[in-house]
């Protein structure tokens, strides 16, 4: 029996189509609603809502998966006012995560407990979402995002419907310090389920009462000023009477330590005197680009902005990727990343066979004719023999543009790429490298991330240290060398499955990690040198932020990027998967899907190598000029790790 033609697909899918809509607008009861299916991630925007498109064949998890992404998306509009969230005020980003997460069980499980349809639906995606960010991976409590945890636990309180198998595990791994600490305040939130003012409210307390009250912003309220005092990590210090009569004033002993400490610390953290320098300041490491630095002309955004600064870099580590985990280990986790990508694979393949027949196509032979020195041309010898008195004729190659290169491939290994973001990362720089390789261009791969979650020895040093004020960053850096540019690549082919590791993902610092890839690059003897950064979004380390200004490190990053745009040779590209890094970078492209990374990555690449003016700045000149700048920019590039070493 023949199957259902072509026609009667497309037929089927405009049907499917058509359904969703009305079942959105009627759910969301917006009758003007407008519903477009495309390659975009699912959402709204205004009056307008994103789906998914459905395919002329579709297995029932993917009909039931998209119907969950409208379902999700109708109740929000239903269910939840952004006004109410907004009077919550500013939170910090644990805390608005968990918010977000919370609130977001709230309005489903409300759809859930309302349409036995909708809950089958909303089972399906959220069996989805787990199973994608990799959560049946997690071991260790450490690489389980708390928000995360507690949405799903939310959520199985509200619905009764126990957490999905693909992140049991992971919840049970908070569970038991999460009711011991918050049991009483979440009982509170299935009686608040339909007031979204008082369930926020109650998600406050929930918040408070696992130690993260200092980010729920500025209170006046006494209860938000004690658990403010009690710190972080669960520390509650003895208050002496001039803290106290401090607080009784409105503010905290952290502020009157500010306060009292303010100009010292400016000082300190503005001029340092060079005598003072640390004697290691001056080891070779620094000048190899393996210590970051900061450029002495990196100015504020703003004249009352106070500088970057790093509490300690003593615990920050530049560690090879063979040296995080055993040879039988690597070997397991790239033969895991190959079977996560065998499908992918022959796609991002082809992209690459692309770029190399783009760049060979470059590389055909153009010469310089009738030149008094070089090669002997061999055609014009006829017109020797016709007249002798006609002198010999030489010829000479040029140059090509992308010859003597150097591509640094720098990719975020922050948590938030866990999942399909960093294997597909992961494969395209893989491919990138043997690709360039083969057309003569060096090839470098960089990771960066944290040793540990909320700050590490950093942050322990500081809280033995009596928590001074502005400490500046405050967590253990670690970047990870994946390939060297001397290196081939089969050689370094097992160490990007490195990344397929569970709790190697951490938070993200891009502004120094920048930096580091960036020095590395100036001590490299190539010509042209170009950086792509490979991201998910802004910097993130919750320890940093949770003791400095909210956009502490994005301004550092910021800062970075203006250096290396307008004063360095280094050319500076971005792809940010998700999120748009447009506002970071001049030269930048953002990308919906993971899956578009390839394509992305290949094209910024041969647009590079294709158009000599696009890889060049017009502040600046190459041959003699890069030559005369070359020793300035390492000069201040040691001068900037010293003053960084003596601030720290």
């Amino acid at each position: 029996m023949a199957g259902p033609s072509g026609l009667e697909r497309e037929e089927a899918v405009e049907t499917f189509k058509r359904a969703i809509e009305e079942a959105v607008r009627s759910i969301a009861e917006e009758p003007e609603l407008s519903v477009t299916f495309g390659t975009d991630p699912p959402g709204q925007q205004g009056d307008t809502v994103r789906l998914p498109t459905p395919l002329k064949e579709m297995s029932q998890d993917q009909v039931t998966s998209i119907r969950g992404h409208a379902d999700a998306i109708a109740l929000r509009i239903a269910h939840h006012d952004d006004a109410i969230q907004a009077q919550m005020g500013a939170m910090g980003s644990n805390a608005a995560a968990i918010f977000d997460a919370v609130e977001e069980a709230r309005v489903e499980s409300l759809g859930a407990n309302q349409m036995r349809g909708v809950g089958a639906n909303l089972r399906t995606l959220l069996e989805h979402r787990c199973t994608e960010k990799g959560y049946t991976r997690v071991e260790d409590r450490q690489d389980a995002p708390l928000a995360d945890v507690l949405g799903l636990m939310i959520r199985e309180r509200l619905t009764g419907e126990a957490v999905p198998e693909s992140a049991s595990d992971m919840v049970n791994l908070w569970r038991p310090w999460v009711e011991q600490k918050a049991a009483k305040t979440m009982t509170r939130l299935a009686d608040l389920i339909e007031d979204q003012a008082a369930f926020g409210n109650t998600i406050r307390d929930l918040i408070r009462d696992l130690d993260l009250g200092d980010e729920l912003g500025d209170e006046n309220s006494d209860e938000s000023n004690e658990d403010q005092e009690q710190g972080e990590d669960g520390e509650n210090s003895d208050e002496n009477p001039e803290d106290a009569e401090s607080e009784a004033q409105g503010q905290t002993s952290e502020e009157v330590e500010v306060a009292e400490g303010e100009d010292d610390q400016d000082a300190d953290a503005v001029e340092v005197d060079p005598d003072d320098t640390p004697q290691d300041a001056d080891s070779d490491e620094m000048g190899d680009g393996d210590v970051p630095w900061r450029p002495d002309d990196m100015k504020p955004d703003q004249p009352n902005d106070p500088p970057y600064r790093i509490f300690t870099d003593k615990f920050d580590e530049v560690i090879q990727a063979e040296e995080l985990c055993d040879p039988e280990e690597l070997t397991r986790l790239r033969a895991y990343l190959d079977q996560q990508l065998r499908a992918l694979q022959g796609v991002v393949s082809r992209l690459a066979n692309r770029l190399q027949r783009r760049l060979m196509a470059q590389q055909n032979r153009s010469w310089d004719f009738d030149l008094e020195e070089g090669i002997l041309d061999a055609a014009r010898l006829s017109r020797v023999v016709t007249d002798a008195l006609h002198p010999l004729s030489f010829k000479q190659e040029k140059e090509m543009h992308f010859r003597d290169t150097v591509v640094t491939l720098l990719l975020d290994n922050s948590g938030s790429m866990r999942g399909r973001p960093i294997t597909v990362a992961a494969m395209c720089a893989d491919i990138l490298a043997r690709t360039l390789e083969r057309c003569g261009v060096k090839v470098e791969i960089l990771g960066f991330t944290t040793r540990a979650w909320k700050g590490g020895a950093s942050r322990e040093e500081w809280l033995a240290a009596g928590k001074p004020a502005k400490p500046g960053r405050l967590n253990d850096l670690r970047h990870i060398v994946y390939k060297s540019a001397d290196a081939p690549w089969r050689r370094s082919r097992k160490n990007l499955g490195l990344m397929m590791r569970e709790g190697l993902l951490k938070e993200n610092i891009d502004g120094e990690a920048l930096l580091w890839a960036h020095n590395r690059l100036m001590g490299r003897p190539e010509q042209r040198q170009i950086l792509m950064v490979i991201s998910d979004g802004a910097p993130v380390d919750d320890s940093s932020l949770s003791v400095n200004a909210g956009n502490y490190l994005e301004r550092h990053l910021r800062q970075v990027i203006g250096f290396i745009e307008n004063k360095s040779n280094v050319e500076l590209l971005a792809i940010g998967i998700g999120h748009d890094v447009t506002r970071y970078y001049e030269r930048a492209v953002t990308i919906v899907d993971a899956e578009q990374l390839g394509g992305a990555m290949t094209d910024q690449l041969a647009a590079l190598f294709e158009d000599e003016q696009s890889g060049r700045r017009t502040k600046r000149k190459r041959g003699a000029k890069k030559k005369e700048r070359a020793p300035k920019l390492r000069q201040a590039s040691l001068q900037a790790a010293r003053d960084l070493a003596g601030r720290a």
